[in-house]
């Protein structure tokens, strides 16, 4: 989903986009503030965020580009197996801790509803959140594939990209790439057409559109990296940055199944190029650093204190003055947070992970 981490491409000890890193921590955080902005506002049309779930796709197309940049060379040097041991390394310790919060935050809730569930079907949902296995039967929690942690349904398109990657499009050559880009661009149109906009893909009801979303914008990173498409240009971080949250802002209307295509399709895989292409000046490197850093963590933990927030908001009603301020503190603590569980927690085990399986 983000699922990527730009710093794959440091094996390869090619140039490393750093301008990359700091957008997916753009995109993060749109995420976190569409989700608590989501309870307020339920129709994206009222919500001034309203497109901020497009930035899964955001991480879908940078995943392609950066999959591509990082083993498109050493893939059949290094072997299926050990590139899907690298992919489980980077993605999945913090599958495993966004699945522990959801327990947790299931059990410690305060302002949720009392628990119905034995402890049978919790062990269930946990096992299958633990192994990314879609279990959408909470009807409480509008079907999710992941009542416990939401937005792992998109890590679970991003194994299923990686698969399809390992086995078929790494050995594919650009033109079949390029047509593959092409069929699944058409069949995103008519998924976005069909539910009136590209939010889909973390419920039951919905699970398919997440596929069309991957499909597409995986391919476009790849076929980014493939062709050399990268534009050169001094628009820079902050320039890159607002293009970016410009999308996510974008107003709502009648044609957002066509308005959010047209982004995906078009939009987003010119940011890729213009943020490879992009000049960084000294002064933002360790900013985008952090934000590169920063975004995986963000984006697999902050789900358990949203359902949190969305509880209180459902049960208390507070004011639109209590909302800012609950909002904006609620973002700088889970960016707090998540740089501790990147700092002692996630660095800390990928090392070990690494360290165990260079081991003879």
């Amino acid at each position: 989903m983000i699922n990527e981490g730009i710093q794959a491409a440091s094996i390869n000890k090619k140039k490393h986009f750093e301008i990359l890193d700091g957008l997916r921590g753009v995109a993060a955080l749109a995420v976190v503030i569409f989700h608590f902005m989501e309870w307020i506002f339920p129709d994206i049309n009222d919500n001034f965020i309203g497109h901020g779930f497009l930035a899964v796709d955001f991480f879908f197309c940078l995943s392609g580009f950066v999959i591509g940049y990082a083993y498109d060379n050493r893939i059949r040097e290094i072997g299926v197996k050990e590139f899907f041991k690298s992919r489980l390394i980077r993605l999945h310790p913090l599958v495993i801790l966004g699945s522990i919060l959801g327990l947790i935050g299931f059990f410690v809730d305060p302002f949720a509803s009392p628990i119905v569930y034995d402890g049978g079907k919790i062990t269930l949902y946990f096992l299958c959140s633990l192994l990314l296995i879609p279990l959408p039967l909470m009807e409480e929690r509008a079907y999710n594939l992941f009542a416990l942690n939401a937005p792992s349904w998109s890590l679970f398109w991003e194994y299923v990209a990686n698969i399809f990657y390992a086995l078929i499009l790494c050995r594919l050559g650009r033109r079949s790439i390029a047509l593959l880009t092409l069929l699944a661009a058409i069949v995103l149109c008519w998924v976005s057409y069909h539910s009136g906009n590209l939010l889909g893909g973390w419920s039951k009801n919905n699970i398919f559109d997440g596929g069309a979303r991957v499909a597409f914008s995986f391919s476009a990173g790849l076929l980014l990296y493939r062709y050399h498409f990268i534009i050169q240009n001094k628009i820079g971080f902050i320039g890159l940055s607002g293009l970016l949250f410009l999308a996510f802002i974008m107003p709502g209307s009648q044609l957002n199944w066509l308005f959010e295509s047209l982004v995906v399709i078009f939009y987003f895989p010119m940011i890729v190029s213009l943020g490879a292409g992009t000049v960084l000046s000294s002064k933002w490197r360790k900013i985008c650093r952090f934000s590169g850093n920063i975004s995986y963590p963000l984006y697999m933990t902050h789900y358990a204190f949203i359902w949190v927030f969305g509880n209180y908001y459902t049960k208390v009603n507070p004011s639109t003055n209590e909302l800012i301020l609950i909002i904006i503190t609620g973002t700088i603590f889970l960016i707090g947070f998540a740089y501790l569980c990147m700092k002692f927690y996630d660095m800390p085990l990928r090392k070990y992970l690494t360290m165990k399986r260079m081991q003879p």
